[in-house]
């Protein structure tokens, strides 16, 4: 079944109007910047995705109003620009269009998930958030990758299922859109803390440590917000923090690297180049962990690096010397 797509966002955004267009659709990719627009239309490839060429027959505007026709939109502008590109398209899409969310975070002001912000702009909506281990760079590849799509809405859910599954993307559906978002947005704490441990120069020993009791501060937190705590067992929970901690694709371990080797917070976000998204999430892991009274220790050291200029060594050492516990905590288990 072939759709009019409108994908908006050019990062994570042109990886899925690639395989959007691969697979049969007639695929619009929007951007707020006619500069850019230019840029790939000259190149034919996105500098982020090296060596992936575009679809000759991928339309590329700047222009929100070719977005008209569209009958589903894929959201993937970055958590911050979330807000503003939902607005543009107030009056421009159909009233019950299906926009699914690709982009990973909060947004900082209001705390709110971003499906709530696209909620909140257009109430009309179907609002999907498609989320999990899933690296730009391999889904432009072709490498089977599995993610998952959530809503409060089950067909909206399974339209995206069946619009986007295809012989290299497996979709799930998950009705926890609560779990899926606070899964996607706060595994980049984690994967920010692990790239410190690696520029710290530390071992397996320590990032396994850091994966698996992140995780745990992770669910605790979102069942504390009403997620379900098996959604964390799953892709948007230890499928997406195994794939962004250990990979190079990270721009959030990447950054993490760079704090733990030294680099000044500010230099660091200068030299990754694009947004970080675990930076911002890291504040609102805080505020949110203090509203809901909820422990998240590593997370709380994080924070402290970034805004408040610990250093690690003295951030490892805190986390280290914590009183003693038990593992499992009966008490939100």
């Amino acid at each position: 079944m072939q759709e009019n797509i409108a994908v908006l966002g050019c990062g994570w955004g042109m990886a899925l109007a690639i395989l959007c267009r691969n697979i049969g659709h007639k695929v619009t990719l929007w951007s707020p910047f006619p500069a850019e627009i230019q840029r790939l239309r000259e190149t034919g490839e996105n500098p982020y995705l090296p060596g992936v060429p575009m679809p000759e027959d991928l339309h590329l505007t700047a222009d929100i109003q070719d977005l008209s026709r569209a009958n589903f939109i894929i959201m993937a502008a970055p958590s911050y620009g979330v807000r503003e590109t939902s607005r543009k398209l107030r009056g421009i899409v159909k009233n019950g269009v299906i926009i699914t969310v690709v982009s990973k975070g909060m947004e900082e002001a209001s705390m709110l998930r971003l499906s709530q912000v696209v909620k909140s702009e257009l109430p009309a909506a179907r609002v999907v958030v498609l989320s999990g281990p899933s690296h730009a760079e391999e889904v432009a590849r072709g490498i089977p990758t599995s993610i998952v799509a959530a809503s409060e809405d089950r067909e909206a859910a399974k339209v995206t299922q069946d619009l986007m599954m295809c012989d290299t993307l497996r979709i799930y559906t998950n009705p926890d859109m609560i779990g899926v978002e606070l899964g996607g947005a706060l595994k980049n704490v984690i994967a920010l803390s692990a790239g410190i441990s690696d520029g710290l120069g530390l071992g397996d020993n320590t990032k396994a440590a850091l994966l698996t009791r992140g995780l745990t501060e992770i669910a605790r937190l979102g069942v504390a917000m009403g997620a379900r705590q098996e959604t964390f067992a799953g892709l948007t929970g230890i499928g997406d923090l195994v794939v962004t901690c250990c990979s190079m694709h990270s721009r959030n371990r990447r950054f993490g690297i760079l704090v733990g080797q030294g680099v000044p917070v500010r230099e660091a976000l200068e030299k990754i180049g694009m947004t970080v998204e675990g930076y911002y999430a890291a504040r609102i892991a805080h505020v949110l962990s203090l509203r809901y009274k909820t422990d998240m220790p590593i997370s709380r050291q994080c924070y402290r690096i970034l805004y408040e200029g610990e250093t690690p060594k003295t951030a490892i050492r805190k986390l280290m010397r914590r009183p003693k516990k038990e593992e499992l905590e009966t008490t939100w288990l």
